[in-house]
């Protein structure tokens, strides 16, 4: 299959053309159903009427977010002809305005799910957390038949843009569900969601380590309306920075064994590259190996406070090779032997378990 694409170059960086032509295709037809013509949307973003009729031509990102924004002003339509009726411009913005004054990620996001439904009941959003996981889910009262694919995208990319724009954060996701068969430019989707995607699934949805609802807000109104100006972007590019990487990171140490847990074991148990991995630590001012040790230096005392286990054994349980290791890696940690460290130190209670959860809307 012949594929058509542009790379367009700014200053400093590039734009790779990956979103494919039937996503305009498909809006054109609401065009046309609405008796509008679509020419000054598809010239203001650069798209020839030659690469129509190309099933294999992409767009880039930038072009995407410039024919979407065209196209919701010109048909006054921000849900472009998927529902069974208009949501005049500005009615997403309406739901963030709503959300905005939320205390933190998982009530705003209780409110958007509930002050959907005064947009739309054709879909249904829903989010519940059950055993530390967030999952949003859409329920389809009705489907276009023509738009079902880009409807259920495009909304999981609003609540998810808005999501990481709220709490200034990427929000990674454990999973990203579609009900519907892989389409031929399924290789998109890894660009426009952080986490894998998965289709024919029972409903569309995502999840997500449900301790990023416990993030407070970080915008105001002054923030909303500059976003409002561009708020394409939150659906065509992703969110980067993640605030609460250390702490994931940190969990995944704890729950592997720390030395069995590697760079890249870690990287690619997030869903993102090593490299990332160790760019996103820096900007958060942390280190991988910095983590690694700071993990194995609190289980080693914890177990030097609350067990009986010999000194070799704590040494093994923590990922050291042997005794003599571990007491070096110890004496740099705390200026203590392992033993100098216990006979020092008074036997603690463990402490008590963490949960997460939200509550109020």
């Amino acid at each position: 299959m012949e594929r058509e694409s542009r790379t367009l170059r700014g200053p400093g960086r590039q734009h790779v053309a990956a979103t494919p032509i039937a996503f305009i295709r498909a809006i054109l037809r609401t065009y046309q159903r609405y008796g509008v013509d679509p020419g000054d949307a598809l010239q203001a973003a650069d798209i020839p009427a030659p690469w129509l009729k190309r099933s294999g031509a992409r767009i880039t990102a930038a072009q995407l977010e410039i024919f979407l924004t065209r196209a919701m002003q010109q048909l006054d339509d921000e849900a472009l002809g998927w529902f069974s009726r208009k949501l005049p411009w500005g009615s997403y913005g309406m739901l963030c305005r709503a959300s905005l004054t939320s205390p933190n990620l998982g009530i705003a996001l209780k409110r958007w799910c509930r002050h959907h439904r005064v947009l739309t009941n054709d879909i249904l959003l829903r989010l519940t957390v059950a055993s530390n996981v967030a999952r949003l889910s859409i329920a389809e009262n009705r489907r276009p038949r023509e738009l079902r694919e880009l409807c259920l995208l495009t909304t999981l990319r609003y609540v998810h843009g808005y999501a990481c724009w709220a709490v200034d954060s990427l929000v990674p996701l454990r999973e990203v569900r579609f009900p519907f068969t892989p389409p031929a430019h399924q290789s998109l989707y890894p660009l426009l969601f952080p986490g894998p995607v998965s289709f024919n699934a029972p409903e569309a949805g995502f999840s997500f380590d449900a301790q990023y609802l416990k993030l407070p807000l970080r915008r105001d109104e002054r923030a909303l309306h500059t976003m409002l100006r561009r708020a394409l972007p939150l659906t065509v590019r992703q969110y980067r920075r993640d605030r609460l990487l250390v702490q994931r990171v940190r969990d995944l140490l704890v729950g592997s064994g720390y030395a069995a847990l590697s760079a890249d074991r870690a990287a690619s148990a997030l869903h993102i590259s090593t490299r990332t991995l160790h760019r996103q630590l820096h900007e958060e001012g942390a280190a991988f190996q910095a983590l690694k040790d700071d993990v194995r230096r609190e289980q080693a005392i914890g177990q030097l406070y609350r067990t009986g286990r010999s000194i070799k054994q704590i040494a093994l349980a923590i990922g050291f090779r042997n005794e003599k290791s571990f007491a070096r890696a110890f004496k740099v940690w705390t200026g203590d032997t392992p033993d100098e460290f216990r006979r020092k130190a008074p036997r603690l209670s463990a402490p008590p378990a963490r949960t997460i959860g939200i509550s109020g809307a």
